[in-house]
């Protein structure tokens, strides 16, 4: 039986999660859904995997919502009038989870990037986009609402882009989501794991430690204004300078030399 996400973590530490639906151009299931947070859930208690991936099978990322969840929750409505609700809370907790998690986390975008797939592409800390990839917002074009991932596409273009978008059901090129920041660096097809070797080499000679706990300041960042967190981020900077990573990482730097964690 297939599944809807395969699974491949390396010696690195590098935790590779793929969309496997090519046939729908990886439309996010339910099933898709739940996987995907059982691996991270998973990735985040093992305390192996330093870096997530995520990418598409067959030259897509993510076509969006599988619209047969959608018709099959419409079903169930007089079961339970909060069916369609459930299915798409469960869609926003796994971009809420994936947001929060102290992992660095990567996606590679290639041909569709659509609805929930765009979203889950600004949840990422890292977005490398291929040039073939289209970038969708159909959702009012549709008569739906992009109600999931709007936190999401103010965090990472801001609240003029995010409006535009959805008011006239944007799509863009990977130009053009390169240029409002959609995406952080343009490859050609054939490079983008070359890319994502480089961004991988960058992002493991970090310490996870520090990465985690960057994560959560810049993240609290977003609602705080500087002044309220300058004794918070003393603290957060004592601890890690005094713990086994900032002794290990300043003693690595003057010594010339790898810090531990670092790839050789």
């Amino acid at each position: 039986m297939s599944t809807p996400v395969v699974v491949h973590e390396d010696a690195r530490g590098v935790l590779t999660l793929t969309l496997s639906r090519p046939e729908v151009r990886n439309a996010m299931s339910l099933e898709m859904v739940l996987a995907l947070r059982t691996a991270l859930a998973e990735a985040e208690a093992g305390g192996r995997v330093r870096v997530v991936v995520l990418r598409g099978a067959g030259g897509h990322f993510c076509a969006g919502a599988d619209i047969a969840d959608m018709a099959a929750a419409r079903a169930r409505l007089d079961q339970d009038p909060k069916a369609i609700e459930k299915v798409s809370a469960a869609f926003g907790e796994l971009c809420v989870a994936f947001a929060a998690t102290g992992l660095a986390t990567v996606v590679l975008l290639e041909g569709s990037v659509m609805g929930g797939g765009l979203g889950l592409a600004c949840v990422a800390d890292v977005a490398l986009a291929a040039t073939s990839a289209v970038f969708r917002l159909p959702e009012t074009s549709l008569g739906l609402v992009p109600a999931q991932i709007a936190p999401w596409l103010v965090e990472r273009l801001g609240p003029s882009q995010a409006r535009r978008l959805a008011v006239c059901g944007g799509k863009l090129d990977a130009h053009a989501a390169l240029a409002v920041g959609l995406v952080h660096e343009l490859h050609a097809t054939g490079a983008l794991d070359h890319a994502l070797e480089a961004v991988l080499h960058d992002i493991l000679r970090c310490a996870p430690g520090a990465v985690a706990a960057s994560k959560a300041l810049v993240a609290q960042a977003r609602w705080q204004p500087a002044t309220a967190l300058v004794a918070q981020a003393a603290e957060v900077f004592s601890r890690a300078a005094l713990g086994p990573e900032g002794v290990e990482g300043t003693t690595a730097f003057l010594e010339r030399r790898p810090a531990a964690w670092a790839p050789r």
